[in-house]
């Protein structure tokens, strides 16, 4: 197959794992993302993974329920630890190595997190899965992934969601938004388009990480994504608005 992108980090939220559910994992779910994980791993692509915790337990809504936004944040990240144990087990059922590594000590389940040994795992063939986010509370797990696509180099930046692109406005509030094809990173920031939180997109612009939103739940998207066909919307630092 004709792969434009050698290494990526493909950004999961929590609730993607639920399917269904109204809280949770589905195992179906989970499977299924293996899959389309181990199908471009089989093609040569280095794939690392970063998950949320939404699924479980999201630090902002604790700290909105009168919680310590730091320990709320810390209880979030110990959720995705959870999600990212959960993805292993899936992948290594289908026969492909993982490794899970945390940017908090977690040692009897985890590798801590260590840039070398990551790049390492990926040139080797596995599938490297952060959990923990980067280890410090008042942060997004779409932070992480742009953090993590900087440290390990990274070709671009997945952001697979329940929608396939970005609109300039909700399309489940407003049946004539429009869903852009390609964005630049300014366009994003000064009309808080929401694709992933500012902190992440400053991160892709000053590293030209290349970010591209699609539907996760279309199967062979993630496969489509890496062979560079155009699904969902590409934002990028020379993309013309279309």
């Amino acid at each position: 197959m004709g792969i434009t992108y050698r290494r990526v980090v493909l950004k999961l939220s929590g609730e993607a794992l639920m399917g269904e559910l109204q809280y949770g994992i589905d195992p179906e779910v989970v499977q299924s993302i293996a899959q389309e994980v181990a199908d471009v791993v089989a093609n040569g692509v280095q794939v690392a993974i970063v998950v949320g915790g939404g699924n479980i337990f999201r630090g902002i809504k604790g700290a909105a329920a009168g919680m310590d936004r730091a320990t709320a944040d810390y209880i979030g990240m110990i959720a995705t630890v959870m999600n990212s144990m959960t993805l292993q087990d899936a992948l290594e059922r289908i026969g492909v190595p993982t490794r899970v590594q945390t940017a908090i000590a977690m040692q009897e389940v985890a590798e801590p997190y260590i840039r070398r040994r990551a790049i390492r795992h990926l040139e080797k063939g596995r599938v490297v899965i952060f959990g923990a986010g980067s280890g410090n509370p008042f942060f997004t797990t779409d932070t992480t992934a742009a953090l993590r696509a900087a440290e390990i180099g990274a070709d671009v930046l997945f952001k697979a969601t329940k929608v396939d692109g970005v609109y300039d406005s909700d399309p489940r509030l407003n049946s004539q938004a429009r869903r852009y094809q390609t964005l630049n990173y300014g366009h994003v920031l000064t009309q808080d388009l929401r694709v992933m939180d500012t902190a992440a997109i400053s991160l892709c612009k000053d590293n030209n990480i290349p970010i591209i939103v699609f539907n996760l739940s279309v199967q062979g998207n993630v496969r489509r994504a890496v062979m560079g066909e155009q699904i969902g919307t590409l934002v990028g630092g020379f993309c013309e608005i279309s």
